[in-house]
């Protein structure tokens, strides 16, 4: 079973370490700009920080969920892949929004791709897997006959 799981559990790891490595940014940056929690307003430089974060917070539940679902599913090797690419684009995201607002957009746009090709890998993984179970229809052994 873990020779099935060991790739999605490797980038789960390191989505956790980007995760940190943001949460130490924010923290760092309320040191240098003098801003105490609960407060996030501040110079721009610290409002994009902190923003960056969050947005990738928020996303990274959604990561997850579809990361496992398309590994578990369709394949772990091509779900492991596309995670190391979210996570990456993810990693641009938030030092190009740390240099600038408009640095956000290009590699929002990708990530935001990847999420979706993950979503259509683990539908695809997932209607295969329901048809096969429920109504013995193996889509994969058709193709290939």
């Amino acid at each position: 079973m873990l020779d099935q799981i060991h790739l999605l559990a490797a980038v789960t790891v390191l989505g956790v370490l980007e995760q940190a490595y943001f949460f130490l940014q924010v923290i760092y940056a309320r040191r240098a700009f003098g801003i105490s929690p609960p407060k996030i307003s501040g110079p721009p430089e610290f409002e994009r920080i902190f923003r960056a974060q969050v947005n990738s917070s928020e996303y990274f539940p959604i990561f997850l969920a579809l990361l496992w679902q398309a590994g578990l599913f369709f394949h772990q090797g091509l779900a492991a892949a596309l995670g190391l690419l979210y996570l990456c684009s993810r990693y641009c995201y938030f030092t190009g929004y740390k240099a600038s607002s408009s640095e956000r957009l290009a590699p929002i746009y990708f990530s935001t791709g990847v999420l979706w090709v993950l979503v259509a890998v683990a539908a695809l993984g997932l209607s295969h897997f329901f048809l096969a179970h429920y109504t013995g229809l193996n889509v994969v052994r058709l193709l290939t006959v």
